[in-house]
């Protein structure tokens, strides 16, 4: 049943004042807490109904297995060192060269990004990467920014790689080699460029520092090593999922369990401090901005926008794609792209859009964040994980080099996904 203009109006105050809490964080209060109390707010007021309140927690059940099954795996990553692991590793094979570090630390970011989506770079790899180059005396605020940016500009190589993706996709995801053939050049278009931009803007401080050839690489234990053997074959068990047309939620948090269960039995240590140091309130944050979305559903926004679409397509879909894309590029930064990319799926879902608007749309959601620390929840988790290690970024020193790195991938991308 549709809303009244009145009600309307006073949901999109209370959508707007949530979200904007989510992204400013006032008084310091968790995101999640500002994404359940919008939720709540437009339920007790009346203006959306519990069971359809409900049906908007739902649609989310996929994202949620998939983001407990990610944050296992990647918190016992974390816990067993294989972070630590790589990033000494990557120091040591640089021999002395900053150039050459930076260029691993970019590689093994992208690997993480692609395997274990990009939550896990910000949250388990930044602070990796900080210990790694603090070790070998290198200044380790470029290092560092490779983690924020590689998050999101491999986030689209796998349906795994971004919960963005999933959020996007829900039910409609494409099996792999649909995936591969429509994402593949412009993922390899989006880390080529962003490296190239990034290291650019990095070569000052990268030449004019020295650092250690030899750092002393930490011991990988058994139960590190498991863990690592866990992360490959999730990647095969998701890679088949995705092959498939299966939903990826639930494979992923079976591998998750399965995989902290042995770990765990192995070492013979309790659960409890694993699930203790998991960001569940990524959880309810989701499920709010769901909550909201099916609001803006109820509203009519999204089929106003679905119908703009539609006639712009009519006209021109290979501008519509690239006005789409550019579009939710901005309007990530402004809004974040979790509620964005549910915005974009709910679109995408109303009605056949050509498979290049789609592909321009992800990409939009994917790779638009790295324009500001506002546009994405990995970027806001890398800086708490730069806070943890008493680093400060301002919000302008990352908006004015995402200005630079951001617009080139993006261009690019679309570029290539669009033909």
């Amino acid at each position: 049943m549709a809303t009244a203009p009145h009600d309307s109006v006073i949901a999109w105050g209370i959508i707007a004042l949530a979200t904007s809490g989510v992204i400013i964080r006032p008084f310091r209060l968790p995101e999640a807490i500002w994404a359940v109390a919008g939720a709540l707010a437009l339920v007790l007021l009346g203006l959306l109904p519990w069971d359809e309140a409900a049906a908007g927690v739902r649609k989310g059940v996929d994202v949620y297995l998939f983001l407990i099954g990610m944050m296992l795996i990647a918190e016992l990553a974390r816990r067993e060192g294989l972070f630590d692991y790589l990033a000494a590793l990557a120091v040591r094979h640089a021999r002395g060269s900053p150039q050459r570090l930076f260029l691993l630390v970019y590689l093994v970011g992208t690997l993480v990004t692609v395997f274990l989506s990009n939550d896990a770079t910000a949250i388990v790899l930044t602070p990796a990467v900080y210990a790694a180059t603090r070790a070998a005396g290198a200044s380790p605020l470029p290092y560092l920014f490779v983690c924020a940016f590689i998050a999101n500009a491999a986030s689209f190589v796998l349906p795994i790689s971004n919960p963005a993706n999933l959020v996007v996709f829900g039910a409609r995801m494409p099996h792999l080699v649909e995936w591969l053939r429509q994402f593949a050049a412009p993922s390899a278009a989006s880390i080529i460029v962003t490296y190239v931009v990034l290291r650019l803007t990095q070569r000052r401080a990268l030449n004019e520092e020295e650092i250690e050839a030899d750092v002393i690489k930490p011991k990988l234990s058994r139960e590190g090593r498991f863990t690592a053997f866990g992360i490959v074959a999730i990647g095969i068990v998701l890679l088949g999922a995705s092959a498939l047309d299966l939903q990826l939620g639930l494979p992923t948090f079976l591998c998750g369990v399965v995989t902290a269960a042995a770990v765990l039995i192995l070492s013979r240590q309790s659960p409890w401090p694993v699930l203790k140091d998991i960001s569940w309130g990524v959880l309810p944050l989701v499920a709010g901005l769901f909550v909201m979305v099916e609001m803006l559903i109820r509203t009519g926004v999204i089929g106003h926008v679905s119908a703009l679409l539609h006639e712009s397509v009519a006209q021109s879909s290979t501008r519509t794609a690239w006005m789409v894309g550019i579009a939710i590029s901005i309007a990530d930064n402004i809004a974040n792209n979790l509620p964005v990319g549910l915005l974009a799926g709910s679109v995408a879902a109303s009605d056949h859009l050509p498979p290049a608007v789609v592909g321009a749309m992800l990409i939009g959601v994917d790779l638009g964040p790295n324009l500001s620390v506002t546009g994405s929840l990995a970027t806001i988790l890398w800086l708490v994980a730069l806070r943890r290690e008493g680093l400060h970024v301002s919000a302008w020193r990352f908006f004015a080099l995402g200005l630079v790195v951001m617009p080139p991938a993006l261009l690019a991308a679309l570029a290539a996904a669009i033909h």
